[in-house]
């Protein structure tokens, strides 16, 4: 199964770590992408956060996003992209 979604992210941001670890004990697949090293990617997340860098930010296939989502809310979310 391939990854459900992208992880727009920064070295030092701790929400995004506690996220990562807490998807990696469920053993979901995603991508990740450091906005420092792709400025590409910063603009992706600055438009799905009115133009701010809020990270994580999680870009799903279907194209929607969640910023600093809960693990129950990426769950639900793919749950739902698989249904």
């Amino acid at each position: 199964m391939s990854a459900g979604f992208t992880m727009y992210t920064t070295p030092w941001c701790g929400y995004c770590h506690r996220l990562k670890s807490q998807l990696d004990r469920e053993g979901i697949e995603y991508d990740v992408v450091d906005i420092e090293q792709q400025p590409d990617a910063a603009q992706i997340v600055e438009s799905a956060n009115g133009g701010n860098q809020t990270v994580p930010t999680l870009v799903y296939a279907d194209g929607t996003s969640m910023t600093n989502p809960s693990l129950a809310q990426v769950k639900e979310k793919l749950a739902a992209l698989a249904s």
